[in-house]
């Protein structure tokens, strides 16, 4: 069976592939809807022998399912932000350490040791957001860090503090949190990376993502806005460092499907669904069909540019119920 560890040893792609190949058949046998949405599409695991063949399981599953593989009950379950009458989905979580390696292994890839950095999130706090894996990663990191914390709705808090603060910063925030920072008090930002989150959720109307970044780097005096990629059915993040580019921590990959056919991949390049290799989703699903829309290039590095129409009530309901 895969260990933990084996995951962010990798380096190939050859070591990719095998361990996705390894985890997938294990899936495919422990995890019950995974297990019976490969017998309703007619997919044998043991003929599965190349990782373009695994099908990926519907996001939209974990609203309705516990995706879920073993009997040893979860350390924790987090759950996606729902607007109202939307039903979140739930990630049980059998090992939070795991989870604390994946995010921090990613963060270390892209940004260096958090020692280095404060980091100040927009985001609630753990007490008033139970369930968020992104919040439980902030507090941890904050941690880490050594300086932060948590500001949601104390603006003027939040920009005394980071004034203060000699070292390097990350100010990591929900999309509509800081559009209102930037709205209400426009402040110029020294030695600042802004990063978001994604998501207005229905505080803040819909703007094209070139549009927000620009009044946000306007606002803050900053020339990129990074972007945090993650859900709550994941546990890995991807991170961009401007231009809406993500890039992956090397046990996971993004590929993209014809949106009208989710068993027919695209070439890179070509815009489509897209779906997700997590390996760090060792007790859940690996394999991940979501409802966000982009491209993929040659590099391994993707592009996000918005979601299928009604992604919330459309995809395969052979398991909905």
């Amino acid at each position: 069976m895969t260990d933990r560890h084996d995951i962010f040893r990798i380096r190939t792609d050859a070591e990719f592939e095998r361990l996705a190949l390894e985890i997938f058949r294990r899936q495919a046998v422990e995890c019950p809807p995974y297990r019976e949405y490969l017998s309703l599409i007619g997919v044998k695991a043991q003929q599965v022998d190349d990782i373009r063949k695994i099908p990926c399981l519907p996001i939209e599953l974990f609203k309705t399912h516990d995706i879920y593989c073993g009997e040893r009950e979860p350390e924790a379950v987090f759950t996606s932000s729902a607007t109202t009458g939307m039903t979140p989905s739930r990630h049980p979580m059998r090992s939070l350490a795991l989870y604390e390696e994946a995010f921090r292994a990613s963060f270390r890839t892209f940004y260096g040791e958090p020692s280095r950095w404060s980091l100040y999130a927009l985001l609630p706090n753990y007490l008033r957001r139970k369930g968020s894996s992104l919040v439980y990663m902030a507090d941890r990191l904050i941690g880490d860090c050594g300086s932060g914390g948590f500001y949601l709705d104390d603006y003027e808090a939040l920009l005394r503090d980071m004034v203060a603060d000699p070292k390097p910063k990350i100010l990591l925030g929900v999309s509509y949190a800081l559009w209102d920072l930037a709205e209400k008090y426009a402040p110029k930002l020294r030695d600042t990376i802004v990063m978001e989150t994604g998501g207005m959720k229905g505080y803040r109307e819909e703007v094209p993502k070139a549009e927000f970044h620009k009044i946000l780097c306007d606002a803050f005096g900053v020339n990129e806005i990074h972007s945090e990629y993650g859900m709550a059915e994941l546990t890995s993040q991807a991170y961009s460092a401007g231009g809406n580019r993500f890039r992956c921590p090397a046990w996971m990959r993004v590929t993209t499907r014809d949106v009208n056919d989710p068993f027919d991949r695209l070439p890179a390049g070509a815009r489509g669904g897209l779906n997700i290799t997590d390996l760090a989703n060792l007790w859940s699903c690996a394999f991940i069909e979501t409802q966000d829309v982009g491209r993929v290039l040659p590099d391994g590095s993707f592009e996000i540019e918005g979601r299928i129409d009604h992604a919330e009530i459309r995809g395969c309901n052979l398991l909905v119920q």
